[in-house]
């Protein structure tokens, strides 16, 4: 496998990064960098620790990167690689700034980065406890769901001058298609993503508004955080990826939509084939009225996604 970490490595350019990568040959992986700068969201962070995991620390190495690259000693990705590190820095203390590449495989390691991931939203309680909530139904339907023995692996970044915060999921477990298929028959990855995005689907289950513990709303759940913010949201399994664009500026209020196809978005069916799932999440942290009235918000369009959902099921005409 071969990735490029170049200088724009942020959501918005994602489909550069799969278009220089190629993941073939699953047993080794080298990192080639850009000379002079590099920029790494934390999806690719975790993305890369869970490709090195697969490939093995001893057959996982990385060009030597430009000053910039200390970024990836600080967020621990070097413990992943055959490769030292060439850098020799002070390991401040990350609190409130961001979170190192983790891997959660239990509920108490769950707990503690949910713990960790409080300081940097630098939101008042009400408003974090919405975040916190949705971040930590996502981390363990990925550890319940994928089937993966690695768990997940997740990092997160908070940057000030933007007031922004990035975090990125992985697994590399049995990728959404396949958890999909039992109960659902997607023909194609991106069709079972948009099933995922889509509230009460839930590969569990073919029941109408998933089951008790899961109704299969958390990621949708999550891309109405990213859209109501007017970030960027991600989300690539198999060969399929669907990324949330930003809407108009103009639109002070946004609808949210159970229908992830009504959403400004780009999608394709033909990326690199991962196996398992990459979650990522842009969230703008400015006070907005929308922002503030968003967990009533999809609330209601969860609500009524599933009743539309069922009525248009009993509607369906029955031949005897």
């Amino acid at each position: 496998m071969k990735i490029h970490f170049s200088n724009q490595g942020m959501l918005r350019n994602f489909e550069n990064f799969l278009e220089s990568a190629d993941l073939s040959k699953p047993s080794e992986l080298h990192i080639s960098t850009n000379s002079k700068w590099i920029n790494v969201h934390p999806a690719i962070l975790v993305m890369t620790a869970a490709l090195a995991r697969k490939a093995g620390r001893l057959n996982s190495t990385i060009d030597t990167p430009p000053k910039s690259g200390a970024y990836l000693d600080r967020m621990g990705l070097y413990s992943y690689l055959k490769t030292p590190s060439p850098f020799s820095i002070t390991h401040k203390d990350e609190s409130g700034r961001f979170i190192p590449i983790s891997v959660i495989s239990t509920p108490q390691e769950q707990s503690a980065f949910i713990s960790d991931m409080i300081p940097l939203l630098h939101l008042p309680e009400e408003k974090s406890r919405v975040i916190k909530y949705v971040i930590g139904e996502l981390v363990r339907n990925v550890i319940e769901h994928s089937l993966s023995s690695d768990g997940a692996i997740v990092a997160a970044q908070y940057y000030k001058k933007s007031n922004r915060i990035s975090i990125g999921i992985c697994d590399s477990g049995i990728g959404i298609w396949k958890s999909m298929q039992e109960n659902w028959h997607p023909a194609t990855d991106i069709d079972a993503i948009k099933l995922a995005l889509t509230p009460g689907i839930s590969g569990t289950t073919r029941q109408e508004g998933g089951t008790d513990d899961n109704a299969g709303a958390g990621l949708f759940f999550i891309k109405s955080i990213a859209k109501i913010s007017r970030s960027y949201f991600l989300i690539y399994s198999g060969k399929g990826e669907y990324k949330l664009t930003k809407h108009d500026r103009r639109t002070k209020t946004p609808r949210l939509y159970a229908d992830p196809t009504r959403d400004p978005h780009r999608e394709i069916n033909t990326a690199p084939d991962f196996q398992g799932t990459l979650v990522a999440i842009d969230i703008s942290l400015d006070n907005n009225e929308a922002f503030d009235a968003l967990l009533e918000m999809i609330s209601l369009v969860y609500d009524n996604a599933i009743r539309e959902r069922k009525r248009a099921k009993y509607r369906e005409p029955r031949f005897i």
